[in-house]
């Protein structure tokens, strides 16, 4: 199909296509409010906690602009347990979205823990894989058991990102002062994240029991959830506590050791 005739058939589906708009204005809004928001935040540190977050909005818009209109959704022959195929309706450019505003996410999570370079670079590394093979695990389509190995492949990049959120992230916050908004966005970021691989298997890309809608539907209040709420939470509390913040001995990226007076 065209990309023309893809917007047409979006557009014919009211339900899919609101699940696109619906996110288009929230990450818009969410982008005025956190500009605002961030208008007197001084403290280096915060403001790049701003920046990374601010960019998880900007992404977003984008990238379900590229659904609603056609531009990253194809059909795809996917091939189903007990036998045969079907086509189906790949948001592919979702996993756009993941792995450009996700690393984000967490850049921000591991500047508020106070982390150091290594491990918000090993966080942000296995996100990226994560989201790659969840692409090639939605795009293969020459077998079955392929498909379902590239899912295996991804979650196991995702559990390292929880490794990561729920064991080594949570000591260096406690150092850094930030430990009490630390847990909340955590418990907020793993819970809501672990929806994603379950609904891509129950979706049209897995066992095809939910419908392309109803995935997209998931997908989109999941997003609003792990990004405009959890970002909205992060930086009311950054543009609140300035000074934690920047009591970090960072050294731009740094360690989880509050600075020297």
């Amino acid at each position: 199909m065209t990309q023309g005739e893809l917007f047409q058939e979006i557009a014919a589906n009211q339900s899919l296509a609101l699940s696109f708009w619906s996110n288009i204005a929230l990450a818009g809004l969410s982008i005025l409010l956190f500009v605002y928001m961030g208008r007197n935040v001084e403290d280096p540190r915060s403001q790049l906690i701003f920046v990374a977050t601010l960019m998880v909005p900007l992404v977003s818009i984008s990238s379900y602009t590229g659904l609603v209109s056609g531009l990253t959704v194809g059909y795809v022959d996917v091939p189903y347990p007990g036998g045969g195929t079907e086509e189906a309706l790949i948001m592919w450019g979702r996993y756009l979205t993941w792995a450009f505003s996700t690393p984000m996410i967490l850049t921000a999570l591991g500047l508020l823990a106070g982390s150091n370079l290594t491990k918000i670079f090993t966080a942000v590394a296995m996100d990226i894989g994560m989201c790659v093979t969840g692409l090639a695990a939605a795009l293969t389509t020459s077998s079955l058991a392929l498909r379902w190995f590239w899912y295996f492949i991804s979650c196991t990049f995702f559990l390292a990102v929880i490794y990561v959120l729920l064991y080594e992230w949570p000591d260096d916050a406690a150092a850094a002062g930030t430990s009490e908004i630390f847990g909340t966005l955590k418990t907020l970021t793993v819970v809501l994240w672990f929806g994603y691989p379950i609904f891509w298997a129950l979706g049209s890309e897995g066992i095809n029991v939910l419908t392309t809608t109803q995935t997209s539907w998931a997908y989109s209040l999941l997003d609003i959830g792990a990004k405009y709420f959890f970002a909205y939470l992060l930086l009311r509390w950054v543009a609140a506590n300035e000074s934690i913040i920047g009591s970090v001995a960072s050294g731009g990226l740094g360690s989880a050791t509050p600075a020297d007076d």
